[in-house]
């Protein structure tokens, strides 16, 4: 009987790989170990360098480059998809941006340009990957995005990224609502504070991931690689009943609010 955590012969998309904090390179780490293939992407030619020397411990996937705001790009990555394996049976989508001027000030403040910005790369990019993964997964999937718990509550200097995750979060039950008859997943993951790249664009960043060590309930941080186990399970047969759900990774750390 297989195991139910395998993803033994399965196949999918990491995307959002930049250096070894990224949480794409934890769960691509997790997706291999429990025996899955992947396409693993990164997003400008800036860090090749930095995601290179990662591959053995991702099971040497095929790197990609791919900027979600390119329909080429992203139309041929899920192409290659299509054409290495026929099919596709998760996607991860760990990929947010907003402009700094914009990430840093106020929500009224900010411009709206920035918004569409950080809307279109941190959100709508996501459903754009779904849309192009539906017609590869005819016997079912697994979709997932990575939001934060500042989607739900103020969380200070998290500013634009809270309504912008707020719509992620939306979506992904909108999804898991409209995809779900075709058996296709879809669940947003809610690590706490990680000391990623992307998560250095934050103001005060290290005084909240500090503040979240040591009240979080397990007195400590999630890592990339406890994002990733989730995954995982997210995408094994063990989560086969569960959809739309919010899951969290961050040591206990959403209970405290």
């Amino acid at each position: 009987m297989t195991h139910p955590f395998s993803l033994q012969g399965k196949v999918g998309i990491v995307t959002g790989l930049a250096n070894q904090d990224s949480i794409a390179y934890g769960c691509a780490q997790a997706l291999h170990e429990a025996g899955a293939e992947m396409l693993v992407t990164y997003a400008s030619p800036k860090a090749e360098r930095f995601v290179t020397p990662l591959s053995g411990e991702m099971g040497h996937p095929e790197l990609r480059l791919c900027d979600v705001q390119d329909d080429d790009q992203l139309n041929a990555l899920f192409d290659r998809a299509h054409e290495r394996w026929g099919r596709l049976d998760f996607v991860v989508h760990s990929i947010a941006f907003a402009p700094l001027d914009d990430l840093h000030g106020r929500v009224v403040d900010c411009s709206r340009d920035g918004f569409k910005l950080a809307m279109d790369v941190s959100c709508h990019s996501f459903l754009r990957m779904a849309k192009r993964a539906e017609s590869l997964m005819p016997h079912g999937g697994t979709l997932v995005c990575m939001s934060y718990y500042g989607a739900e509550r103020v969380v200070d200097n998290y500013n634009l990224m809270g309504p912008v995750k707020a719509a992620l979060e939306s979506a992904t039950r909108y999804l898991a609502a409209e995809l779900g008859p075709q058996g296709i997943r879809v669940h947003a993951v809610s690590p706490g504070p990680i000391r990623t790249r992307a998560a250095s664009g934050l103001k005060d960043f290290e005084a909240l991931a500090q503040e979240s060590e040591e009240h979080a309930p397990l007195r400590r941080l999630a890592t990339v690689r406890d994002v990733g186990n989730a995954v995982v399970y997210l995408a094994s047969p063990a989560g086969a009943a569960t959809t739309g759900s919010l899951h969290y990774v961050d040591a206990g750390d959403h209970i405290r609010y």
